[in-house]
């Protein structure tokens, strides 16, 4: 089910995609007891990250922060050019708390977008800072979209406990010369979607949605959530603070933990590792 499907139709030269993200999904929130709001503005974000990251040209990775001042100060999801997956959201609300309240205004309050794409072949990434506008995910990245690539777009997007799931539309340059009522009568048709129809199989949805027009369907690229532990590298962190100051971390406490806030990863380290990164010198025998 972890998959980004692309079609266009052909006679109207509108393109769109479809995410459905299931199983990694549901790894990424493992172990992580977000409230149903939060988890339900996470689970859009993966879904429109799936979508925008299908168009990496070269290796790299595209990152998305949405920050805000409200109760939820934090979400951040990221992928590479293979659709590896990883996010976190940072939240003040208890794990009960109310799955009414899902509006980015009621959530971030007055925030901002954050788009990070960092190239594989560039030392130092690319940035770009926008203002949230939109009261959703959809409408935010509606906007972002619009704005970055100067064609219309339009998000349905949708999350549960279990899937993450999404379609996307754009009106491409020659949309109003081959049909002039075209985007507006695809918009209407695809407005008419119910959320649990977004994890019908694409073939089912598409015929579904546009029965009477033309639609290629290109193969699906799988996505899937990737976040390994690396100790290596909290190593390589601890070794560049210093022996003085790791001692120090470990005299305010028995036990230096790192915790990986994007994966949910932990890294326990207890005093023995003063040795393993600072092998102490030896004496001179002569």
């Amino acid at each position: 089910m972890d998959a980004v499907h692309r079609f266009l139709l052909e006679d109207l030269d509108i393109r769109g995609a479809l995410v459905q993200l299931g199983p990694s999904w549901t790894a990424m929130n493992a172990q992580r007891k977000y409230a149903p709001p939060v988890r339900k503005l996470l689970g859009e974000m993966a879904a429109v990250t799936a979508l925008i990251g299908s168009n990496l040209k070269a290796p790299g990775r595209i990152s998305f922060q949405l920050q805000g001042h409200g109760a939820v100060s934090m979400l951040v999801m990221d992928c590479n050019e293979k659709l590896q997956l990883r996010g976190m959201a940072r939240s003040d609300l208890s794990v009960d708390a109310e799955s009414r309240i899902s509006g980015i205004e009621e959530l971030l309050g007055d925030g901002r977008l954050v788009l990070t794409l960092q190239p594989k072949s560039a030392q130092e990434p690319w940035q770009s800072v926008v203002p949230l506008a939109g009261d959703s995910i959809a409408a935010v990245f509606e906007h972002f979209l619009e704005k970055s690539e100067q064609q219309p777009a339009r998000l349905w997007l949708a999350a549960t406990e279990s899937a993450a799931c999404g379609l996307f539309l754009q009106k491409l340059p020659n949309a109003d010369i081959l049909d002039p009522d075209g985007w507006d009568r695809i918009e209407a048709l695809a407005a008419t979607l119910r959320p649990e129809e977004l994890l019908l199989p694409p073939e089912t949805l598409l015929t579904r949605l546009f029965h009477e027009e033309g639609v290629r369907l290109f193969p699906p690229r799988e996505a899937s959530w990737h976040c390994p532990r690396d100790e290596e590298k909290v190593r390589n962190l601890l070794l560049s603070l210093g022996r003085e100051e790791v001692e120090a971390m470990l005299a305010d406490a028995e036990i230096i933990a790192v915790e990986d806030e994007i994966c949910g990863h932990e890294y326990r380290f207890d005093a023995g590792i003063l040795d393993e990164l600072f092998p102490p010198a030896g004496r001179i025998l002569h």
